[in-house]
Parts: C-alpha cells; structure tokens; sequence
C-alpha cells in the first residue's frame, strides 16, 4: 500500500447522495480475479452518457472524489474501493460514510474524510475550476481561496495510512517480536514447536 501524506489535484464535484457501491462497481465486475482495470468499470452505469463527469477531459483521473451523505452504502464489496483506486482516487471527502466501505477504504489506501455539508457545499464550489490540497498530518483540507477544514481520523488509521501500513506490513514490522517468540516457543515449549511445524 502506498503512504498517504498529502493529496492535491482537482477533484470530482459529484456530491450524491446515498451511492451505493453498486453504482461504484456493478456486479457483473465481481467476477474478476484481479483488482487491475476495475477502474473501467466504477461508475459505469453514470458514465454511459457522454457528458459525465469522469470521463470529462477537466476531472478524468482526478485523485480526490467529493460525495454526498452516506457514500458506499449497500453491499460490503471491497471491490468499490479497488475500483475506486484504478480510477486515480485517493481520498473521498463526504460528510457520512458507510462503516463497510470506509473500513474497506482504509485497508486499500484512501483516505475518507468526513466534514459537514455546508464544508462539502463549498468545496464543491471550488473543485469546479480549482485544485483541492489534503494534508493527513495535519488534517486539513484547504483551496486556493484560503479555504481551511479540519477533519478528525482514528489515530491508527493515521499512522497506517502515513506509513503505507496494510494488515501484511503491520505483520512484518512486528517481525522481531515474532521471531523472538516463535524461539521462546521453539525453546521452552518444543512439543508445541514440533506439532506448529507439522
């Protein structure tokens, strides 16, 4: 997982409410066996007019997505934020999640960050023809036009983030800790060591 630290870029002024993440990837998409290229398919039923917004030449590949209330209700997929990510978005900035989706977030790298809809009206406003900057380590969300939110985020979920830590990489870097009890194991206890190894 890549470390976030800061994301700037425009970002997509969607601002829907209630999508589900079957409008962020239809099912038909779950039968991949691979995350590479669901970016084809997120959003693919608003995409199928011409005009819409993540095709557009202004906001296509933009790494920010600004939604409306409770984004990525429904289903439990983790597919929506793999898709999400082969799409180029690396945070999503709402003022409600879906605990399902924010958690899937999070194990895959982007950030969501909650901020009240009168925040969310405003960069919306912005995202239209400006550059919107996330700042993790200090948790905040500015614009050109001295703009400055403050949003809050689980301590763990910080560092995580901030380090490029997925389950994997905060499993390798207990690796001393388990080396070093795997020999007490192996040591004190070999009965349990030779039936582990088996």
């Amino acid at each position: 997982m890549e470390p976030v630290n800061t994301i700037n870029g425009r970002a997509y002024p969607f601002a829907q409410k209630n999508v589900d993440t079957d409008v962020i990837i239809p099912s038909h998409w779950l039968k991949t066996i691979t995350r590479e290229g669901l970016g084809r398919g997120a959003f693919e039923t608003l995409r199928t007019d011409p005009d819409n917004l993540f095709d557009s030449a202004e906001f296509k590949g933009s790494p920010i997505l600004i939604a409306g209330d409770n984004f990525g209700c429904g289903s439990s997929r983790e597919h929506a934020a793999w898709a999400l990510l082969d799409l180029g978005v690396r945070a999503v900035i709402a003022p409600s999640f879906s605990d399902i989706f924010s958690g899937n977030a999070f194990k895959n790298g982007i950030l969501t960050v909650v901020l009240p809809q009168a925040a969310i009206d405003r960069l919306v406003e912005v995202a239209r023809t400006e550059t919107i900057h996330i700042d993790l380590e200090h948790q905040t969300v500015t614009t050109p036009f001295q703009d400055r939110y403050t949003f809050e985020i689980d301590p763990f979920r910080k560092t995580c983030l901030l380090g490029g830590l997925d389950e994997v990489g905060l499993t390798l870097a207990r690796d001393t800790a388990i080396g070093a009890f795997e020999h007490v194991v192996r040591t004190e206890r070999p009965f349990l060591a030779s039936s582990i190894a088996a």
